[in-house]
């Protein structure tokens, strides 16, 4: 394997293991499965899911505590 090639394959493999720890991948989750499931439904925004998305974890008391 060449190595720009390598350098691409490992470049590649740490942005998506950045992404999934730092859960920045769930707008594109989200987004699959509402167009998946509900094709007809309106796909909100990425501000207006994460607007969401922080509403539902400061309403639900089995998120426990918040640190910040």
């Amino acid at each position: 394997m060449r190595t720009s090639a390598l350098l691409r394959r490992v470049t590649s493999g740490v942005r998506w293991y950045v992404r999934e720890l730092t859960d920045e991948s769930a707008y594109d989750r989200y987004v699959a499965h509402i167009r998946k499931g509900h094709p007809e439904a309106e796909v909100p925004t990425r501000r207006e899911f994460e607007r969401m998305r922080t509403d539902r974890q400061e309403t639900d008391p089995r998120q426990g505590f918040r640190c910040c």
